[in-house]
């Protein structure tokens, strides 16, 4: 058995954790003393004690390792431990970086070089527009874009920085063998292809409550600044938010309606001091990366590239916004008649200027 191997068994044993982990090597000096040490001299450890050191020996043999090394090789996982080289570098300094990683798809370290975008799961049209938004334009610079894969802002996010064919890092609360939410596999698979699906617990952990707030440390762990899109009051972004604060990272807010439960968290947040963020020039320019070289600018002017509109098409989407604006009211403020309109917003939806919303609701792209 090597090192890589004893820490994966480690990481397994329920609260053992990654602060527990380092004393257990400080003590003994090497990990396979470790595994040769009984319950006694594991319960010498002052940050384990004789409660949880008692059984540590005993649940360490339960370990069903082989099935664990099995799982890794058959989903094409690779393992770091904080022991490797290829250890992400700004998780190094956190107070209690993981002892394992287990990676699918490839850090590299232009990764370094991140900034995470966290948000509500149930988040507005304008907020998933903003978080897309945010994810290409920051990826179009080069800089990863890391998040959770949740629904709402996570999942807008990552696919922002997926369309500028850039890199993204998504961070698992559940293991690499149950991707959570279920409908976002096909997404972490695009994702692991370019960037990473990064996880720290057992390959077949399930995606249990308390696993989320561990995981947001590593989200921020890995990024240089967090941004917040949009959050409730009891929102978990906001615990991201508190873990970047305690680990010394830039946090920023994106600024939304006073009347709007979901932009209640990043408001309070600007109110408490994040950094106001309306766009990525505010982020880029706070974390001196106003300069930063990327090869992959020229994707950001695709975002935005004229498409052109005639002049009825123009006045139509001046009357647009990221606010739902019913068609029956777009023909009484253009002066048009129905048809005439409904001709009109599908060309801007097709011309991607516009996006339809249930109950003939439009709003501006």
């Amino acid at each position: 058995m090597n090192d890589t191997e004893r820490l994966i068994a480690l990481n397994m044993v329920e609260d053992i954790g990654s602060v527990r982990t380092r004393a257990l090597l400080r003590d003994f000096g090497s990990f396979e003393k470790v595994f040769k040490a009984d319950a006694g001299e594991i319960s010498g450890v002052k940050e384990i004690g004789p409660i949880i050191g008692a059984r540590v020996p005993q649940a360490i043999k339960d370990i069903d390792l082989k099935k664990e090394m099995s799982l890794i090789k058959k989903y094409g996982v690779k393992v770091i431990t904080f022991l490797d080289e290829d250890y992400p570098e700004n998780l190094k300094n956190i107070y209690d970086p993981p002892v394992v990683l287990y990676v699918k798809g490839e850090i590299l370290p232009e990764d370094n070089t991140a900034i995470a975008i966290v948000g509500s799961r149930l988040a507005s049209f304008y907020g998933l527009q903003t978080a897309e938004r945010l994810g290409f334009e920051l990826a179009s610079h080069g800089v990863t874009v890391v998040s959770g894969l949740a629904r709402g802002i996570d999942s807008a996010s990552h696919k922002g920085a997926l369309k500028a064919k850039a890199r993204t890092i998504a961070i698992l609360g559940s293991g690499l063998a149950n991707i959570y939410p279920e409908e976002n596999r096909a997404l972490a698979g695009k994702i692991s292809a370019s960037g990473a699906v990064i996880s720290e617990f057992p390959m077949e952990t399930i995606p249990d409550r308390g696993n989320f707030p561990k995981r947001n440390r590593i989200i921020s762990g890995l990024s240089l600044g967090v941004v917040c899109v949009e959050a409730a009051e009891r929102s978990g972004a906001l615990i991201t938010c508190d873990c970047a604060l305690e680990q010394g990272r830039d946090v920023f807010a994106v600024p939304g309606k006073v009347d709007s439960n979901t932009s209640k968290g990043t408001n309070k947040l600007i109110k408490q001091g994040a950094k106001l963020a309306q766009g990525v020039e505010d982020i880029l320019e706070e974390l001196n990366l106003s300069n930063f070289a990327s090869c992959h600018l020229g994707n950001l002017r695709s975002w935005t590239e004229d498409t052109k509109l005639d002049k009825n098409e123009s006045l139509v989407y001046t009357l647009l916004s990221s606010d739902p604006i019913h068609i029956d009211d777009i023909c009484r403020e253009s002066g048009m008649e129905l048809g005439r309109i409904s001709g009109m917003l599908l060309s801007l939806e097709i011309k991607k200027f516009a996006k339809q919303l249930p109950g003939k609701n439009f709003v501006k792209i």
